[in-house]
């Protein structure tokens, strides 16, 4: 029999708004065009897929433009800025530093996975233990920890560890109980299988491809599922979510959502959605990646 429709629940879009020391000022023909704080930068977004509002001569104004000629990229810097400044975003403080890979160490479209983190924290009324793999520069961490968690961050990068370690402290958090683990995902959990550890909750943002502290090859199509498997040994007797996110990995939010579906079974809801920042004068968003959380 042919099914020409299925009802299902829809998508969800969560959107980041303009703040104080954030916004997305303008986006279009593979660029978006940011305020962090006192500093504008102009970077390649290839999600960007429509026209330009503001004027080349408002882009032109850019602090700092994100050039790429091939393999080759680096900073335009038009002005004199620091290597590095803070901004208050949320409740919490981030340092920016424009890297060679065009990023800022601050993904805004997260702030609302922050908020349901947050949330479904605090209703839990009581002690919870969190994992954060691929934790990077500690967003998400920082968001649980204010919330009351206790945190586990595990990441491959020893500089992306020391950064999130500095937005703690930015933020006042440093006393907070929080476990920073340079390590490679996969082997982590593997050996807190081994040593019985449990968690409450799950956060993982896996890349579609990368390298562990000691060369370990991340492959998304091929480790994924195992690492979900896995995930699963180490989930409390009572948990309370698990968090996926998904950037540049071709696949959908159904996608995420599916595997979620297979590890969690009957219990709880499963949600899924892309998440997205609006721009400051207009009503468009910007996508900027994709989910799929679970909650009892």
């Amino acid at each position: 029999m042919l099914c020409a429709y299925i009802k299902m629940k829809h998508p969800s879009i969560v959107a980041t708004c303009p703040g104080n020391s954030y916004e997305l000022l303008d986006s279009g023909e593979g660029e978006k065009l940011e305020r962090y704080g006192d500093f504008t930068l102009s970077r390649p977004d290839p999600q960007a897929l429509w026209r330009k509002k503001l004027s080349e001569k408002d882009w032109k104004k850019a602090d700092a433009v994100f050039l790429r000629d091939g393999r080759a990229t680096e900073w335009k810097f038009n002005k004199d800025i620091p290597k590095k400044w803070e901004i208050d975003f949320g409740e919490l403080k981030f340092w920016i530093k424009p890297t060679a890979f065009k990023h800022t160490g601050l993904f805004p479209e997260q702030y609302g996975n922050w908020i349901w983190l947050q949330n479904v924290i605090k209703s839990a009324k009581r002690e919870v233990n969190v994992l954060n793999l691929f934790g990077y520069t500690g967003g998400a961490t920082l968001a649980c920890a204010q919330a009351g968690a206790k945190v586990c961050h595990v990441d491959g990068s020893k500089s992306a560890i020391a950064w999130a370690r500095e937005n703690a402290e930015l933020s006042g958090l440093e006393k907070k109980p929080i476990r920073w683990i340079l390590d490679d995902a996969v082997k982590f959990v593997g050996r807190e299988i081994k040593r019985g550890n449990k968690y409450d909750g799950i956060i993982m943002d896996p890349p579609a491809f990368g390298h562990g502290p000691g060369g370990e090859m991340w492959k998304i199509e091929e480790n994924f599922l195992g690492l979900l498997d896995s995930c699963k040994k180490i989930m409390s007797d009572n948990p309370l979510f698990l968090l996926v996110n998904g950037y540049a990995s071709g696949y959908s939010a159904i996608a995420y959502e599916n595997a979620l579906s297979g590890i969690i079974g009957e219990k709880g809801e499963v949600e899924k959605g892309a998440l997205t920042i609006k721009e400051s004068d207009s009503d468009r968003l910007l996508p900027c990646g994709i989910f799929a959380r679970w909650k009892v």
